[in-house]
């Protein structure tokens, strides 16, 4: 019977070539190969090679906070041109990402594409169909009537095309065979087929190890275990047929900055009496306002930012279980988890590949978007992704342009200025003691996430929530249909919006319970729509 090898994460190392493409599962810190790519980098650091690799990664490699994910390969010489969902992100440090100092040096070639895309990019490789065709990303960035993707100007344009097809406008995006899948799981038996059982998520091992084994490349996984006796088949994620080299990691976290918790891995299930109510403050009443966009029994899909909120507020209010969550690295129900647990949930009901959530989410089988946003502009477009100067704070595109692609209902919710602000809630309202100084609402965004002019032609419903009113994009343009109480709107709205706003003829006040620390008790405006 065939048994896999076990090798070093610097022997596994010498399985790379030069010039290979190499494609990575992880969503930053959730089931990142560290101990591997850790590997490769000391290879190169001693050998000098392997040199000009192109990595592919659906989902960030790593977080920001020390030298982790991609930025062990992140050296110029070893790394060429890498294409990812997302990149390292967190707040100012002292020094960004390894691999965000090589895009602003122009030292290597960089995309960012959409996660969804990218897993079904590895879809099309493993079966050999030539790519991808898909309306995800049209007049966005990812289109390259606008950047195409492109994150800086060593980067060629030419990666995605426009086309057409029965009429109607697509993007394609080519297959990319890669030569090495470096993957992660918990164990793996002597065959070297994979389980998951301490993961918060599978994320997209699967294809990604198909799509290299299918062109004879290589497939690693790094584990945390060796069983002795053959796994469970049920159990059984990827199969050992796939896998060349095991490397074991026996320090392997959960997330490369939290220890094991059986209730991300749907092992235990915890009261939600352990979460803890959030803070009190604007982000805690946006997060509200948006929650009253949600009803029972609703599938919802939640982004990071101040959206991140909101689970925790339907908890402290007594809905909990009455919202059915779907994140993109897999998790549906549950309560989805913020900080560096981000893209896991507790109590999850099932863990789907995260390729597969992307069929869901893409497809529009869901009822509400709930996520934030950097800018937004007269048309409606919402910026995510770019923030000039400071670019290493924002992840990229993410599943963002998946999501909304295929949303019947998007609730974005942010801040209505940037800068420093002193705003009160004062039971019944809000005063704005001293405004941000950054504008918001703008002419036009840095760079379009999301196509407000593609929302409108698809019939989507979108919603603005900010701490002092809520726009809704219309045909006419983004239109104030709610104002909170103590806001003056022409001061503090109308006047702090550097774009043309429009008001809704039937303006009306934010419930004023929002405005208080005590729960509101009938959060939930609708029944929803199941």
């Amino acid at each position: 019977m065939r048994t896999v090898r076990v090798l070093s994460a610097r022997e596994a190392a010498e399985l790379v070539s030069d010039g290979a493409v190499v494609t990575v599962s992880s969503s930053s810190g959730l089931g990142c190969p560290d101990s591997v790519l850790r590997g490769i980098g000391e290879r190169f650091a001693e050998t000098a090679s392997p040199r000009d690799l192109t990595t592919l990664h659906p989902i960030a490699a790593g977080d920001m906070y020390g030298i982790k994910g991609i930025d062990h390969i992140a050296r110029p010489g070893l790394l060429s041109k890498v294409i990812a969902g997302s990149y390292p992100s967190g707040p100012s440090s002292v020094e960004p990402p390894l691999v965000w100092q090589m895009i602003d040096a122009g030292q290597l070639q960089a995309w960012n594409l959409p996660s969804g895309v990218l897993f079904q990019m590895h879809r099309a490789a493993a079966t050999g169909q030539p790519g991808v065709l898909t309306q995800v990303g049209l007049d966005t960035f990812i289109d390259p009537r606008r950047q195409g993707g492109r994150m800086n100007d060593q980067t060629p344009g030419d990666l995605v095309e426009v086309v057409e097809f029965k009429g109607k406008e697509y993007l394609f995006v080519p297959a990319i065979v890669p030569d090495v899948a470096i993957i992660r799981a918990t164990s793996a038996d002597p065959q070297g087929n994979l389980t998951y059982e301490d993961e918060g998520s599978a994320l997209g091992a699967l294809d990604q190890a198909y799509a290299a084994h299918n062109a004879g490349g290589v497939v690693i996984a790094q584990v945390k275990r060796l069983a002795d006796e053959p796994h469970n088949p049920q159990a059984v994620r990827v199969p050992g047929i796939l896998v060349d080299a095991v490397v074991v990691d026996p320090d392997q976290l959960q997330t490369t900055q939290t220890p094991y918790d059986p209730a991300i891995s749907g092992q235990v299930r915890r009261s939600l009496d352990v979460i803890e109510p959030a803070e009190w403050g604007l982000e805690k009443l946006i997060a509200r306002r948006a929650a009253r966009e949600l009803g029972r029994d609703e599938i919802v899909n939640l982004g990071f930012g101040i959206s991140a909120v909101v689970p925790r507020v339907l908890v402290e209010e007594g809905h909990g279980t009455d919202v059915t969550w779907v994140i993109e690295q897999g998790a549906v129900g549950g309560i989805p988890l913020t900080g560096f647990a981000f893209g896991c949930a507790m109590n999850p009901q099932a863990l789907m590949p995260s390729a597969d959530q992307f069929t869901l989410l893409q497809g529009g089988g869901f009822d509400h978007a709930m996520l934030s946003f950097l800018e937004v502009d007269r048309h409606g477009n919402v910026n995510v992704h770019h923030l000039p100067g400071r670019r290493h704070v924002t992840a990229g595109v993410g599943g963002f342009a998946d999501i909304t692609t295929g949303a019947k209902s998007i609730v974005f919710s942010g801040g209505f200025t940037a800068g420093r602000r002193d705003i009160e809630l004062d039971g019944d309202g809000i005063r704005i003691v001293s405004d941000g100084a950054v504008a918001k609402f703008v002419e036009d965004v840095a760079a379009v996430t999301f196509s407000g002019r593609g929302a409108l032609e698809h019939g989507q419903r979108v919603l603005y929530v900010t701490e002092r009113c809520v726009l809704e994009l219309r045909p006419e343009g983004l239109t104030v249909i709610e104002i909170a109480p103590g806001v003056d709107l022409e001061a503090d709205v109308l006047g702090k919006a550097a774009c043309e706003l429009l008001v809704a003829d039937d303006l009306r006040l934010m419930d004023a319970r929002l405005f208080r620390p005590e729960p509101m008790g009938d959060l939930f405006a609708t029944e929803g729509a199941r």
